[in-house]
């Protein structure tokens, strides 16, 4: 096995016959009260279903393990939304993977499944080891696993041969003690989701308002009078934002939908909870629609930005905030210059968009009083996305749009304590200040050089310069781009560690040796010492509040994932007693109450933690940009930035492609094959394309094509994907993850966050 040859880094290449129909104009409504249904009964029974579903998102429950959209203040009966049912019905489902099956499937022949497939055998019970040279797992003592662990940690020539990956899901308790054994260590190898998903948003939020995260409450969705919606399709990522929009609509507010794929979610909604969202037409969310092409996001805000200069040229003072823009910005004149010298040929090139319908979009934003842009990855998995984030920043400069009530940005987080994990210290570029803290409290000297990010790990693992590879969860051979490339950095590794609920594919293309160490999930008790914990999160608006499961454990054999941290750290410092004394590691797992007391010392914010998180709801962190009108830039000023508009010069034959999720899916994991609001179902390989592109290049429904993915003389191929018709612009054609994630070159990064720029892979298509 010393390459591992015959172990399948992608999904197999199924042929399935894929059945499509016109795509619904209407999100919710009885189909998701039966989808969410069928999934938790098939999963979980009647009655654990009721047990488990009356707890979620309720104050004294457990946060939805999947995205981050904030609960409102006062909670309904019933808390959740379609795709919250599928990702707790997935960890609390009755299945298990026992040692015994491991006895019967080697990890060739279950690289061979299918990601559905692999996610679907049920919940992992035991720790794991896959030995050095075998094809089979087998059962391993936590204790040997911490020791392995341990040793080998403690045998690598300098503590940056290793590095340390957390996922979303991850509790503010478990990240704190994370990052605090991987620096005690001694690196700051710290990778996360978030480098893969809004690292975009933190750099270009931070640079221009000094502030990396959104600058909105929950409750300024019912004072906007304007909210746009760029590069998101919350009908399936974030459906209990469809609430949200639909008061919004109600208000009066108007909604812009900015996306190159038409979606169901902001066309009309249908509340599954009110009488009326189960009968009649729903309400309508988007009154109007700009259908961009991929990436000409840009070229679309300038227009827009454009649209508006020339409303205030003619008539000063209706337009731009000028009391605002002159005491609390800096950089218009240069802005105002580039803007004026844009043409309206580039901007409508570019953006796939008329002017007729960017100057209908510019008319919304010129008489909001109170204006709400939200994105996804979308905008932020693109190599200029920095400046995409920044173009929106510059359109809501000019009306003064932060500091008030029903104004701001909101950058929608995907995995429920991404942004939680970034604020306890996750990072592999941590602010001097945050450093100069964990000094203070644990009286050591914190690595100071930057760590890796994800690409950089993937990098070096290639490059033998990082030999132990450790996963807080997260399924990350599947979630990283270019899969080939990084399953055979992996490859090199001497050792990866997993720490998991579910069976995923980073289990199977492993080091040279691997571990699986099983955790509880969100939804199941945890009791250490006879006494009851919770975990804490935070979540797309700042908001950090309570998480406590009512299940009992899948097994007695689970560990939570602060154990897991604690005991990791005890047997690698075994022979460092000081650094052991230093955070009493047993001590600290064994009321996670005493981790919040850390954390309140080491973290601002943090001021009464233990009490405050107790709270029904939880508390507010504080952010200058939202609390105060304060804009912690080097100047104090919010800055007005200068973006070029990218020129997209296409090959004959060449599609620029993004990859999407489909509405059976969150992250990586596959509830199920079929993506109801595209009207796509019984298969994942599928490629989206425009009618006329499909006519021009003498492909027909149903067709099978091989994809290529070209990038600097280098070509990527993915194999069997079906032709679906769709309405998407001319030259874009769209792909399921993790699926296409091997088209993602390793090397096309954004822009100063180093986000893979999964939504903007050239590509040609060839007969299967």
């Amino acid at each position: 096995m010393k390459n591992q040859p015959d172990i399948k880094a992608q999904p197999p290449e199924e042929k399935r016959t894929i059945s499509t129909v016109i795509p619904p104009k209407i999100a919710g409504g009885i189909p998701a009260v039966l989808s969410a249904i069928k999934h938790s009964i098939r999963e979980m029974g009647i009655v654990r279903s009721i047990k488990t579903l009356s707890r979620l998102n309720q104050h004294e429950g457990y946060d939805c393990p999947s995205c981050a959209w904030p609960d409102p203040e006062e909670r309904a009966k019933v808390e959740f939304c379609e795709n919250g049912v599928k990702a707790v019905a997935e960890e609390a489902t009755k299945k298990k993977v026992i040692p015994e099956f491991f006895e019967r499937w080697s990890i060739s022949k279950l690289s061979q499944q299918s990601d559905y497939w692999l996610g679907k055998q049920g919940r992992l019970t035991h720790p794991m080891w896959l030995k050095t040279g075998e094809t089979f797992y087998q059962p391993i003592e936590w204790q040997d696993a911490f020791d392995l662990i341990a040793e080998k940690l403690n045998s690598l020539k300098t503590p940056d041969e290793a590095a340390f990956y957390t996922s979303g899901r991850t509790s503010n308790e478990a990240a704190f003690l994370y990052q605090l054994f991987v620096r005690l260590f001694g690196t700051n190898n710290l990778p996360d989701c978030s480098n893969m998903c809004h690292e975009s948003s933190s750099v270009a939020l931070k640079e221009v308002i000094g502030v990396g995260k959104g600058t909105v409450k929950l409750e300024d969705f019912n004072y906007a009078d304007t909210i746009f919606v760029i590069g998101q399709n919350p009908g399936t990522n974030h459906p209990r934002m469809l609430t949200a929009l639909q008061q919004a609509a109600r208000n009066g507010c108007k909604i812009v939908s900015i996306n190159p794929l038409p979606e169901a979610g902001m066309i009309r909604f249908k509340h599954p909870q009110e009488i009326r969202g189960l009968v009649g037409a729903g309400t309508e969310l988007a009154t109007l629609f700009l259908q961009v092409k991929i990436n000409g996001d840009v070229a679309l805000l300038k227009g827009i930005i454009k649209e508006m200069l020339i409303a205030e040229e003619k008539n000063p003072g209706s337009v731009i905030d000028r009391n605002f823009v002159d005491n609390f910005t800096s950089g218009f004149f240069e802005f105002d210059k580039d803007i004026t010298q844009t043409t309206w040929e580039t901007i409508t090139e570019e953006s796939g968009v008329s002017r007729d319908q960017i100057y209908e979009a510019a008319q919304v934003a010129i008489n909001s009083k109170r204006m709400i842009w939200c994105w996804a990855m979308g905008l932020t998995q693109h190599k200029n996305a920095v400046a995409n984030i920044q173009e929106i920043i510059n359109l809501l400069l000019l009306g003064g749009h932060f500091g008030r009530k029903g104004a701001g940005v909101c950058p929608v987080r995907g995995h429920s304590n991404v942004q939680g994990d970034r604020t306890m210290g996750i990072w592999e570029r941590p602010t001097k200040d945050f450093l100069d803290n964990l000094e203070n409290e644990f009286h050591f000297e914190p690595p100071r050089e930057p760590g890796f990010n994800t690409v950089e790990a993937i990098e070096a693992m290639a490059e033998n310069k990082v030999k132990v590879f450790f996963a807080l969860g997260g399924n990350f051979v599947s979630a990283t781009p270019d899969t080939e490339f990084t399953a055979n950095a992996i490859r090199k590794c001497e050792l990866t560690v997993q720490v998991s609920t579910k069976l995923n594919r980073a289990h199977l293309v492993t080091g040279k040796q691997a571990l699986i160490l099983p955790c509880l999930a969100r939804s199941e008790k945890d009791v250490v010492d006879g006494k009851v914990q919770f975990v804490s999160v935070e979540n797309s608006m700042g908001i950090v509040h309570r998480s406590s499961g009512n299940l009992a454990p899948t097994s007695k054999y689970l560990k939570s994932e602060p154990s897991i941290v604690a005991q990791l750290a005890k047997a690698t410092f075994k022979n460092h007693p000081d650094k052991v004394n230093k955070v009493r590691w047993k001590y600290l797992s064994a009321d996670y109450s005493r981790i919040r007391d850390l954390i309140e010392r080491v973290i601002p914010g943090f001021t009464d933690y233990n009490q405050r998180v107790r709270r029904p709801g939880g508390f507010y962190l504080p952010n200058p940009v939202r609390d105060e009108k304060a804009f912690n830039t080097s100047n104090k000023k919010a800055q007005f930035t200068i973006h070029t508009i990218k020129r997209t010069n296409l090959p004959q034959g060449h599609y620029i492609m993004m990859t999407i999720r489909s509405h059976d899916q969150y992250n990586t994991t596959i509830y199920g094959l079929e993506d109801r609001y595209r009207g796509i179902a019984n298969g994942r390989r599928v490629i989206l394309m425009n009618k006329e592109d499909m006519c021009e290049a003498s492909f027909k429904k149903g067709q099978y094509v091989d994809i290529t993915s070209h990038f600097q003389g280098q070509k990527r191929i993915a194999k069997k994907f079906v032709v679906v018709p769709y309405a998407i612009p001319r030259k874009c054609v769209a792909t399921y993850f993790p699926e296409a994630n091997v088209l993602v070159p390793i090397g096309s990064i954004a822009d100063k966050s180093h986000t893979p720029a999964s939504k903007s892979v050239q590509v040609s298509l060839a007969p299967a």
